[in-house]
């Protein structure tokens, strides 16, 4: 009985635990499987094709558009983010009046989906429609804001809309480390001297460390992913100018029936990830350690 008693957290998470194992790993070891097949519109698992289908997507041009394009919209929708997030919740930190009012405005962006915030930006950003129309109509009939028609300048309407959903999410998360750094540290550099500026740059945000390091790889992988909001914003366009490896891979997947090319884009994706959690990772393994 007393074994059985001590077993009994391991019996009650056992069910999740295989739940994970098929639902997650389960699948992410079929598609490495599928990569290396001559799977079309089905799997086929009888003829093999090896790493050749890595040598067709890295040699497509499409994805070559789709790595530039996550360049572009990974630095700046991390950066952004970040930069915005730390500001509002550096702001909020003040202690002003309406705090709760203005942290749940912040915030609401994150209660919509991305299909949602696609499609109102694209309202926003359509100049028939949108700004444009809008200062025209007031009296600057000069203005000019068609991003979205520009195959140039439709990534940027992209990282806008992202930049807007995912800001209050890094908020809350610096807000919270803002309100859990040790008030005697924060005394003490005071007593030194430490002004305004030269305290949160020097004192603050250093001890913000392990809320960057969240916000890095919880922004990545949206970043990584990032799907639906492209489709509802520009639908990968004009022509295939906003092109991400999240879309590369539905294309080749679902519309051109090549799965073992799409398979191989999806563990493309995968290793991504991967370079964004392993660090994190080895950072929080190293700090525990200590």
């Amino acid at each position: 009985m007393r074994k059985l008693r001590g077993l009994a957290p391991q019996l009650t998470l056992l069910p999740s635990l295989i739940l994970v194992a098929v639902t997650v790993y389960g699948f992410i070891a079929v598609t490495m499987v599928l990569s290396l097949t001559k799977s079309r519109m089905l799997p086929r698992f009888d003829r093999w094709e090896g790493f050749d289908n890595y040598a067709r997507v890295w040699n497509h041009p499409r994805w070559e558009v789709a790595m530039e394009n996550f360049a572009i919209f990974g630095i700046l929708y991390i950066g952004g983010t970040l930069f915005i997030g730390l500001l509002l919740a550096i702001f909020l930190d003040q202690k002003i009046r309406a705090e709760g009012a203005l942290r749940t405005i912040y915030l609401y962006p994150m209660a919509l989906s991305f299909i949602v915030t696609g499609v109102a930006w694209q309202w926003i950003m359509t100049p028939d429609l949108g700004l444009e129309r809008a200062f025209q109509i007031w009296g600057w009939d000069s203005f000019e804001f068609d991003w979205i028609t520009q195959s140039e300048m439709a990534i940027y309407c992209v990282v806008i809309a992202g930049v807007w959903q995912a800001s209050g999410f890094v908020m809350a998360l610096f807000l919270a480390a803002l309100r859990g750094i040790n008030p005697e540290i924060l005394a003490a550099a005071k007593m030194d001297g430490a002004s305004g500026p030269s305290m949160y740059w020097h004192v603050i945000v250093p001890a913000l460390r392990p809320a960057f390091l969240t916000a890095i790889v919880v922004q990545g992988h949206l970043a990584i992913k990032s799907y639906d909001l492209v489709v509802a914003l520009t639908g990968g366009g004009p022509g295939f100018s906003t092109e991400l490896p999240s879309t590369f891979m539905y294309e080749f997947t679902f519309s051109r029936n090549e799965m073992a090319v799409g398979a191989s884009s999806a563990v493309m994706m995968l290793v991504l990830v991967m370079i964004l959690i392993v660090p994190y990772l080895y950072s929080e393994l190293r700090d525990g350690d200590r």
